[in-house]
């Protein structure tokens, strides 16, 4: 029994947990900017019964506009406040284990999500408390600190073995449409039937089955705990103050990330490195952007969605999503290789916001979520690429460094995004998906560029 025990958590490991942290973050996304929504129209044109129903406001510029902006520092707040844990986590990992990071965005989650749920219940309280629940979230790196700590201990599982590697690593990342599925379903059923208290709530919910799952099922690789980073000479030099003992933690970490990706590295594997990087920065800056604004754009005339629809939308995309990483990608791995498909994809997706920029209609809108579903897979291809490049000993660090670049996203896809749509809101409110198509084929430029270099060679660090 122990045995068998064993090799099931080797097949079951961190999907369960970017499933769980993904459901709770689509259930509470929807209903986070719906309560934005809400309050501003009741600062604005107070009249609760108004106020109180979508379909009577959804078409008012102003309540649009100032929610764009509120939604802009949301998201500002979020980004800052994620960045430093970020840059040290991963590298952190590499020594400490897995899955601390992996509890950490969690517990905060619990605290965010009351805080959330109390701003609900109180009418009079003010909607920039929403902050402070972004402050929260960010604190522990977010969805970031998930993902790094997800990935690095996919990649300690599976050294040696990169076909093995793109697989898990798909499968792991089919997970966060998996979990947007039955989140965005789940929270359009709660938000309709029984309010966005019931959404809140269940946000906390899947936090608590996710630290619950962590502390007992999950078990750190035995690689990444034999894995030790040398210390650094800071550690050695003085053991003085508390002060800076905190501070020379933090420099060690950031040092550490930043020596995994900037390091020399045989042949032109560094430089291919840095493409990926900035691959996956653009992609989530796009991906970002699209949750910010998406709700505003399809409530909005001429397609004037309700928060239900709304739900079914991105439930029926993320399903298709899930199933180009879970079904497509293994079938079309037979027969293609791993860069083309990355290519296809890109492809694809860039063909889907343009449609989406163009849709006036329910049908449209739909169309987009089947031409769009083979989009997942280029993330999956770029981070088992960038895993196989670095060392056993570098992929907390190379994940942590990652990570803090994608989560500049949310104050870049903000500011570009949220600050865009509320301009050309009168004249084309489809114009932001034009530009995150433009960033789509700066994608596909990119691997063009990647696939012409060099093979990787086996890990070969030159010393500098």
């Amino acid at each position: 029994m122990s045995a068998w025990k064993e090799k099931l958590r080797r097949v079951v490991t961190v999907e369960p947990v970017i499933f769980f942290y993904m459901t709770s973050t689509f259930i509470v996304t929807p209903a986070y900017q719906q309560m934005i929504i809400t309050k501003v129209c009741q600062e604005l044109l107070k009249n609760d019964t108004i106020c109180s129903n979508p379909e009577h406001h959804k078409g008012d510029e102003e309540v649009q506009s100032t929610a764009s902006y509120i939604l802009l520092l949301f998201n500002v707040t979020l980004s800052l406040v994620s960045i430093p844990p970020a840059i040290m986590l991963g590298s952190w990992s590499d020594r400490a284990g897995r899955r601390w990071v992996m509890a950490l965005p969690s517990m905060l989650s619990l605290l965010s999500g009351g805080l959330l749920l109390a701003i609900d219940l109180l009418e009079n309280i003010s909607v920039y408390w929403i902050l402070m629940a972004a402050a929260l979230t960010g604190l522990a790196g977010g969805h970031v600190s998930i993902f790094l700590s997800s990935f690095s201990y996919l990649a300690d599982l599976t050294m040696g073995s990169s076909s093995s590697r793109t697989l898990r690593m798909a499968v792991a990342e089919s997970m966060i449409f998996v979990g947007g599925t039955v989140g965005f379903l789940l929270g359009g059923f709660l938000e309709q039937e029984f309010g966005l208290k019931a959404a809140f709530g269940a946000y906390i919910v899947c936090h608590v089955l996710a630290v619950l799952y962590i502390a007992l099922w999950l078990r750190d690789p035995i690689t990444g705990k034999n894995t030790h980073i040398a210390p650094c000479t800071e550690d050695t030099v003085e053991q003085g103050s508390h002060v800076n003992e905190s501070r020379l933690f933090i420099l060690k970490y950031a040092k550490l990330s930043l020596k995994a990706v900037f390091k020399r590295r045989s042949g032109q594997d560094r430089l291919k490195l840095h493409f990926l990087i900035l691959c996956s920065f653009i992609n989530n800056l796009v991906a970002v952007g699209d949750q910010s604004i998406l709700l505003l754009y399809l409530m909005y005339e001429p397609r004037e969605f309700t928060t239900a629809l709304f739900g079914v939308f991105n439930s029926v995309r993320m399903l298709l999503l899930g199933f180009g990483l879970l079904g497509l990608f293994p079938l079309l791995m037979r027969c293609m290789k791993e860069m083309t498909l990355a290519k296809l994809s890109a492809l694809f997706r860039t063909t889907s916001y343009v449609l989406l920029a163009f849709s006036s209609n329910t049908w449209m809108v739909f169309l987009v979520a089947v031409v769009g579903a083979p989009s997942g897979i280029n993330q999956a291809v770029i981070r088992s690429l960038s895993s196989a490049i670095v060392g056993a000993d570098e992929q907390g660090a190379m994940f942590s460094f990652s990570a803090s670049v994608e989560a500049t996203c949310i104050l870049i896809a903000a500011t570009i995004f949220n600050g865009l749509y509320p301009l050309t809101l009168p004249t084309f409110p489809g114009m932001p998906f034009i530009i995150m198509a433009v960033f789509m084929l700066i994608v596909l430029i990119l691997f063009q560029w990647i696939s012409e270099m060099p093979a990787t060679h086996p890990r070969l660090v030159l010393s500098d």
